[in-house]
């Protein structure tokens, strides 16, 4: 983007009201998550009553919930025991005095052990198949509600008599698991709506006797730091209403000009200089909550472009990044793309500081060439993307930077020496010969331990040269003598050896 600037999508959330149960996130026990009814329910860290995040929908409405299972008894973690097993559980609850019917249009809920996520597999960007359920629980319920689809375990409708509670619906959670529900209907009449847990069981009565009991579940890690999310210096998880389950925009675009940026999912922190701000309020929340759904989970995103231009262009997704901070996920996920080509839909997994095509367009001339991105935003993605719509001399270009970078980084390895033959020449000779009519004194080993030296009176010639072996010299080291154990055997042989010293370097003389 050097040198390029960003415009802004200025769209707009709908007014329909969605519940978020999100905090805490680590559900450690037994209680309520979140509640709307009026009224409050004691804190398992603090024992206080906190006050319920009150609300009544009547007609069109939405439930997400995203919690994972750490129980306090390590025993239930798994491994070599049985897993413990938790049931979260939307409940609604009629407070009027005539029946109130719910109808569901769509929704989805799955743990991780139905829909594991196979990273390795679905990192870049690949087709999405009919059934993605091995993109993790966030996508694969993200995936239904943005084809529009009821999961078929899901009701199509519920019935809650007057001044009665009802279950919406449950699932069954094993310990180190996670847990995705997103849910879209609409409501004949007045009702609240809470979400709950429960340790061994799935009975309704048991569930709704947890709702009843007023206690909050265990794992409320943000009630010690409630200033710090006020200042907005922190980011709690959410637990309360949102109004908005769906964002649209539309823009228009002469890539004559210049490429496409806009924001998707953009925050106060990451708008790219637009001061676009796609977050939707929190009309009411759990006093740990975060203040708004700056997470904006679970909302669809219905993206127009209206591009002028002509030639081969890319549709880039990007999560940039200012810092230094080590690379993660940043997103996993599907979008849908719509051309006047044809419909597809791609899974994308994306690493925080990378720039991914998620579809190549092939611009008209004399045409608007309409493109329509659609995606559900899917929880553990983290907000702050661009959508970018570039020619794709420009994405060659950036990779050709980001393959330069990639191989200057790497160690660059260290060629091997080639062997050479190792020229070592004999150690120089100083002694002096004495002349040959005086006999040679060898003194008595008991008082020395090498033999006296010669001095050569004639300039010494050059030595010759020696060619090491290719394992290179390995000379035996230097006898010592020691006096106390030279016997009368071992002086002749060091008498001889004297000899054959001195006839030695007699002979090098005379070369």
């Amino acid at each position: 983007m050097a040198g390029q600037k960003a415009r802004p999508l200025n769209g707009k959330f709908n007014n329909v009201p969605v519940l978020h149960s999100n905090q805490p996130e680590i559900v450690k026990g037994p209680g309520i998550l979140v509640n709307t009814a009026p009224g409050q329910a004691i804190a398992a860290e603090t024992n206080q009553a906190l006050s319920n995040a009150t609300y009544t929908f009547n007609g069109a409405f939405g439930l997400h919930m995203h919690h994972k299972y750490y129980p306090e008894d390590s025993r239930k973690l798994g491994g070599r025991r049985a897993r413990g097993l938790l049931t979260v559980a939307a409940i609604a609850i009629n407070p009027g005095a005539k029946p109130v019917t719910l109808r569901f249009q769509q929704g989805s809920v799955k743990n991780s052990f139905e829909a594991p996520y196979q990273s390795n597999n679905l990192m870049g960007v690949k087709p999405l198949g009919r059934r993605p359920w091995n993109t993790g629980p966030g996508d694969a319920t993200a995936v239904q509600i943005l084809r529009g689809q009821l999961d078929r375990r899901l009701p199509e409708s519920v019935v809650i008599p007057p001044n009665s509670k009802k279950i919406i619906v449950s699932k069954v959670l094993p310990a180190r698991g996670i847990m995705n529900g997103l849910l879209r209907g609409t409501s004949n009449g007045p009702f609240q709506m809470a979400v709950i847990a429960a340790e061994e069981t799935n009975n309704e009565k048991d569930l709704i006797s947890v709702l009843d009991r007023g206690r909050l579940a265990p794992g409320r890690i943000y009630l010690k730091r409630l200033k710090e999310i006020q200042a907005g210096t922190i980011f709690s998880r959410v637990a309360g209403v949102a109004i908005g389950d769906e964002y649209v925009a539309s823009v228009r675009h002469d890539l004559d000009q210049g490429p496409l940026h806009v924001p998707l999912t953009s925050t106060r922190k990451h708008h790219f200089g637009t001061r676009d701000i796609q977050v939707n309020q929190l009309t009411t929340k759990m006093v740990d909550s975060a203040v708004n759904n700056v997470g904006t989970y679970g909302v669809r995103f219905d993206i127009e472009l209206n591009l002028s231009g002509e030639g081969p262009h890319d549709l880039v997704l990007s999560h940039p990044i200012a810092t230094d901070r080590p690379k993660f996920t940043a997103f996993r996920g599907s979008i849908s793309i719509k051309t006047d080509e044809g419909y597809q839909e791609v899974h994308v997994g994306m690493r925080s500081g990378q720039s991914l095509s998620i579809a190549k367009l092939n611009l008209k001339s004399r045409s608007s060439n309409k493109v329509t991105v659609s995606l559900v935003y899917p929880a553990d993605c983290t907000p702050g993307h661009l959508l970018s719509v570039v020619p794709n001399t420009q994405l060659a270009l950036l990779r050709q930077r980001e393959a330069m970078q990639e191989a200057a980084s790497k160690p660059q390895p260290v060629p091997k020496k080639p062997k050479v033959e190792t020229r070592i020449p004999p150690p120089v000779i100083t002694a002096k010969p004495e002349p040959a009519t005086k006999p040679q004194a060898v003194k008595s080993p008991a008082k020395t331990n090498a033999p006296k030296p010669y001095t050569f009176k004639n300039p010494t010639p050059p030595p010759p040269v020696l060619i090491a072996p290719r394992g290179g010299l390995n000379p035996m080291p230097p006898a010592m003598i020691m006096p106390q154990r030279v016997n009368s055997s071992l002086e002749q042989r060091y008498r001889e050896a004297i000899k054959a010293q001195q006839e030695w370097l007699r002979r090098l003389q005379g070369r």
